[in-house]
């Protein structure tokens, strides 16, 4: 059974075609159990030593999100480095574009053949990690973010969640990082927060509109021990849209 409350409605919808690339936003999303269709499918690695892209570790990687993605309605991913038109990837052509961008040797690669088009067979890259199915974030949390950092920009992008929640601000409080064992729905899926999203350097890396800004996670260290947002697992798959309610269960 549902709470009567509302606690706020779906704003953003975001996809990661290429772990550490730009995000690509939506207005639908498909979700099953082990997350995001079309999320993750695909990793950036230094072609000399095969190391896999970490724009939170090391500065070489830090114009990677800049990079965008989006999938084709086959299903089949597009790069486009800033100013650069869009490029079927993993290829030669779009590598040598990130190559150059990046002024070293790179390389996309998927992590599973399935992922790629049909006919590739290039190599593959290990995924670095998937933490949990879902991360969603809400307004409130940015909202508390900008009142403890006000010169700052709390931009959704910074923190790469898949479902921004608009809610209104709670004082004093990152809300979600509360709800920690607690049932979600929203519109017909069900979720079940399991942990606090904990941040790390990417949070301070600029990219396209806002500039890196170390002070965003030494907020966050501060007053929310680390975190923003929350993982979630799937209870029941389901489509979302921007505009859909997300109630507690």
């Amino acid at each position: 059974m549902w709470d009567e409350a509302l606690l706020g409605t779906v704003s953003e919808l975001w996809r990661y075609p290429a772990s550490s690339l730009a995000g690509e936003r939506l207005e639908a999303i498909s979700i099953e159990v082990e997350g995001i269709v079309g999320d993750r499918m695909f990793g950036l690695v230094d072609a000399t030593d095969n190391e896999i892209a970490r724009p939170d570790r090391d500065a070489k990687w830090h114009k990677v999100p800049r990079i965008r993605t989006r999938l084709s309605l086959a299903r089949e991913l597009e790069v486009a480095i800033p100013d650069g038109e869009w490029l079927p990837a993993p290829g030669a052509e779009s590598d040598r574009a990130v190559s150059a961008y990046l002024d070293f040797e790179a390389s996309i690669r998927p992590f599973r053949r399935e992922y790629a088009a049909p006919g590739y067979s290039g190599p593959l890259t290990a995924e670095r990690y998937r933490k949990a199915p879902i991360h969603l974030l809400t307004t409130a949390s940015l909202a508390r973010l900008k009142a403890l950092h006000p010169e700052g920009t709390a931009d959704p992008r910074r923190f790469r969640p898949n479902i921004v929640v608009d809610m209104a601000p709670v004082e004093g409080s990152f809300p979600e990082t509360e709800w920690i064992g607690r049932k979600l729905a929203i519109g017909e899926l069900l979720l079940t927060i399991s942990e606090p999203c904990r941040r790390c350097g990417f949070t301070i890396i600029g990219q396209d509109g806002f500039d890196p800004d170390p002070a965003v996670l030494r907020n966050l260290v501060r007053h929310n021990a680390h975190n923003l947002g929350v993982y979630c697992t799937v209870d029941r798959p389901a489509n979302v849209e921007v505009g859909d309610a997300m109630r507690f269960l």
